[in-house]
């Protein structure tokens, strides 16, 4: 898989027209790193990975399924057709520092990118433990571990059920404090402010009713998402 996700890189790099040196140096690390990553032969922190993304312009499906849009086909079996992915055939991306993220189905719907995420213990975001910041909104449900998140100046400690919403340009990082792994389920909108409307309206749709037909309250879940 790393060399899937290395080819998809160096494509999407050279589509840019962009040498090693010109993408290293936005990103503040070495080409010697970056040419490791291409080449399958070291993975990304999850900081490097967006940071990536961000610069060759290219959605996090592009990197994690190790393919660009004009490899995208239709669905050929029943199970995909029906939006089914397998648990064996879910794409895997093995990071830097004990993160690892399993690509979900997503149906076609590259604007979203669902990931069953696991922070072993002492895992990171960011391996020099700077703070990130990329384009998009993040939900998260923590599934179990405990996971500490820095978001601005403040930190907040995450456990089993909790959830959180965040605008992704804040500065942020995880860190998995605690002696076991952590796992959760993460959403991430890599153009939120062009999806507001639509998310707010399944929303609303996925509301229990009291019988009437209408909903129970009308309160907007996510207030974070508007713009």
């Amino acid at each position: 898989m790393d060399e899937e996700i290395g080819v998809a890189l160096k494509r999407a790099r050279l589509d840019k027209k962009l040498s090693l040196r010109q993408v290293a140096e936005q990103l503040n690390i070495s080409t010697s790193l970056l040419s490791q990553v291409e080449n399958g032969k070291t993975q990304p922190s999850v900081k490097t990975l967006f940071g990536l993304a961000n610069v060759l312009e290219v959605s996090l499906d592009e990197i994690v399924s190790g393919r660009s849009g004009r490899d995208i086909q239709m669905p050929q079996d029943r199970d995909a057709a029906a939006g089914i992915q397998r648990s064996a055939d879910n794409p895997v991306l093995e990071m830097e520092d004990g993160v690892t993220w399993q690509r979900l189905a997503t149906g076609g719907h590259t604007e979203i990118e669902p990931l069953y995420v696991t922070y072993e213990v002492g895992a990171s975001s960011s391996v020099d433990g700077k703070l990130m910041r990329h384009a998009g909104v993040e939900f998260a449900y923590i599934l179990e571990g405990h996971l500490r998140l820095k978001l601005d100046f403040d930190e907040h400690e995450l456990g089993p059920g909790d959830s959180f919403c965040f605008d992704s340009s804040r500065p942020h990082l995880f860190y998995n404090p605690g002696a076991v792994a952590t796992r959760g389920i993460w959403f991430v909108f890599e153009n939120a402010a062009a999806h507001t409307t639509d998310v707010h309206a399944l929303l609303d749709a996925l509301r229990p009713t009291n019988g009437t037909g209408r909903s129970r309250t009308h309160l907007p879940l996510f207030g974070q998402l508007a713009p």
